[in-house]
């Protein structure tokens, strides 16, 4: 470090500014034509700009690794095209310093696409050593930790990332040609709800109230059905405050959508054909099937399938708390793990889902299904409860239930219900984990993997 801040006072020594203010007309490395033959030279001009991440000198002429978000390029520079001083000042550079360059493309007689740099300009010096690509970095705390090394170093990290941002975007692609829009729901909130978990609790300094980081978006998304918008979506941070494990992160994305007019089945069916070509769009190409039809079996049958308990009958079920809650314990820890191709979970104990309409046939049921692919479930689904006062009993059981020592309840929110009484039509609705999905069709078996700055014991 302290090499490179002598060559950072010399630099100044001599004029030039380290940290310049931009550098326009830079294209991506990607964009210079790769439609030569070996040996082929050409005067297409390119300007391009990005972190030299190795370079290799022979005499009077040198070769850099050049690295942006699109890829690799390599740099040839001339002492005869450049110039003493500046082949000197280039091949001065530290790996890691970020440089801007002019030059023309050609192909060497090897094959290797490369830009012969007619000009070239400091655009930040590195401080510090970066890790080489060649070797990238292995160290789990440090790639977690520092981020923006893992990304500098493991390419496979920069794909990782670009390929998070490329299912958003498809998914966003495709909800919007279905009609949906897009909207935003408060993060800070007076009162948590729409999922069992508990909260994070911040205090606002001027409204001298405590205010909580919402837990899911639901309660507000279906206040703008009741409003008359119809088919809404959401990509939002939620937060909980909840144990750490490969697929749990205090802060995380979801996507939920709502659509009116539509059950649990219209939602399951619009979900296979969303994720379905997601896949497809992103190029998916590993051992998960989402072809469609996704199976589909029901909570009961599922579980006594693999376990041959029948959570209906007459044996005591294994496990601690209340019943719901040894159900919930058999379904993630004895069936979730085995579910590798899309399988949706049908129909749920009312126990477990508060906001979840009456089965239309089934007794005790609630319309509600889970989806799982890759041993975890990454989307949850109801028919929406719309009867303000069914509800308002749900609420009450909930209130009933933490005061019986459960901290993962829902609370009572007055303001959902008066929203409820003003009629909302029948509803569908869904939350599907983004980071979780992201794993699956990455092939990534941690949620800090595709979170790129994850929660992380100090």
């Amino acid at each position: 470090m302290d090499d490179r801040r002598a060559k950072l006072e010399r630099l100044r020594e001599q004029g030039i500014d380290p940290f310049p203010h931009q550098f326009e007309g830079v294209v991506p490395t990607s964009a210079v034509v790769d439609e030569l033959e070996p040996g082929e030279e050409t005067d297409r001009a390119y300007r391009v700009a990005g972190r030299m991440v190795a370079r290799r000198d022979q005499g009077g002429a040198a070769f850099i690794d050049l690295v942006d978000r699109e890829g690799k390029l390599q740099l040839h520079a001339k002492r005869d095209v450049l110039g003493d001083e500046s082949f000197d000042r280039f091949v001065s550079l530290d790996i890691g310093d970020l440089i801007g360059v002019d030059g023309t493309a050609f192909k060497t007689r090897r094959g290797q696409l490369s830009l012969l740099v007619t000009d070239w300009k400091l655009l930040a010096k590195s401080l510090r050593d970066v890790p080489k690509e060649h070797f990238g970095i292995e160290d789990v705390e440090t790639r977690y930790r520092h981020r923006e090394l893992d990304l500098i170093a493991n390419p496979d990290t920069r794909a990782l990332f670009i390929l998070r941002t490329k299912i958003v975007r498809a998914i966003r692609r495709r909800l919007d040609e279905r009609g949906f829009l897009e909207v935003e729901t408060p993060i800070l909130q007076p009162l948590y709800g729409g999922a069992l978990a508990r909260p994070f609790v911040t205090h606002h300094n001027a409204l001298d109230r405590d205010l909580f980081l919402r837990i899911a978006d639901e309660l507000y998304l279906k206040r703008l059905i009741v409003g008359g918008l119809e088919r809404v979506y959401e990509f939002g941070k939620d937060f909980r405050n909840e144990g750490i494990s490969h697929k749990h992160n205090p802060e995380f994305t979801m996507l939920e959508w709502y659509e009116a007019y539509a059950d649990y089945n219209d939602i399951a069916n619009r979900l296979e054909e969303l994720i379905s070509y997601v896949a497809e769009d992103v190029g998916y190409e590993g051992p998960v099937d989402f072809s469609r039809p996704w199976k589909r079996v029901t909570l009961r049958d599922a579980i006594r399938d693999k376990t041959g308990i029948d959570i209906y009958g007459d044996q005591e079920l294994p496990g601690e708390g209340t019943w719901a809650k040894r159900v919930d314990e058999l379904l993630s820890k004895r069936v979730e793990p085995d579910l590798q191709d899309p399988t949706f979970v049908m129909d749920y104990p009312k126990e477990l889902s508060p906001f979840a309409k009456d089965h239309r046939s089934e007794a005790g049921l609630v319309e509600r299904f889970e989806v799982f692919a890759a041993g975890m479930e990454f989307g949850n689904a109801f028919t929406e409860l719309n009867d303000p006062d069914e509800q308002r009993a749900r609420f009450e059981q909930q209130r009933a239930d933490q005061a019986a020592g459960d901290e993962e309840t829902q609370p009572y929110d007055e303001d959902y219900i008066e929203a409820l009484e003003h009629g909302m039509p029948p509803t569908g609705g869904i939350g599907v984990g983004i980071d979780r999905l992201t794993m699956i069709l990455s092939g990534r078996h941690s949620i800090r993997e595709v979170v790129l700055f994850p929660a992380m014991r100090s």
